[in-house]
């Protein structure tokens, strides 16, 4: 007799609880998105007065990620052109963290976040590698809605919508 058993017998046997499905569990199975890396070196008309990057080049340093992401997807922005489409910023957004300076060594990550059959959201982290230490700076997101030639949004052709759904982001 085990003593967990006792004197009167075998204990009865509790009724097992279904396994909890949670948050955690969930993520672990996910994939995470496709993320690209451009690297610049932050050039001395990039800053303003104060000695630091002026607020507005973090877009375009979105805009470089962005069409280097789109590259790395497999096509060129220039194609998508040839081929109709037009991709507008509708939207962006940008939480300052940190400044960069003339001759800092800068990366722009880049994935994205969010396809829909007309937008394409795409999320970047711009992060100051040298001097070290590495320090993230930025973080941001643009909106682009696709447009025909004559700029009346249409839908995302099904191929372009196709790649980049397959990079992006998982849906929650």
């Amino acid at each position: 007799m085990t003593p967990a058993a006792g004197a009167g017998g075998a204990r009865p046997a509790r009724p097992r609880r279904p396994a909890r499905r949670d948050d955690s569990m969930r993520t672990t199975t996910q994939r995470a998105p496709r993320r690209t890396a451009s690297r610049i070196r932050v050039r001395y008309a990039e800053t303003d007065q104060m000695g630091v990057v002026y607020h507005a080049n973090y877009l375009i340093w979105c805009e470089i990620g962005r069409t280097d992401f789109i590259r790395e997807v497999g096509t060129s922005y220039a194609e998508l052109e040839r081929q109709g489409l037009r991709l507008a910023v509708a939207d962006a957004q940008a939480r300052f963290i940190a400044p960069a300076r003339y001759d800092d060594e800068v990366r722009i990550e880049t994935w994205v976040e969010r396809v829909q059959s007309r937008t394409i959201t795409f999320g970047y982290e711009i992060v100051r590698e040298r001097p070290a230490p590495e320090q993230r700076l930025v973080t941001a997101s643009t909106r682009l809605i696709a447009l025909d030639e004559r700029g009346a949004p249409r839908t995302l052709p099904q191929d372009i919508f196709g790649a980049f759904r397959g990079v992006a982001a998982p849906t929650p």
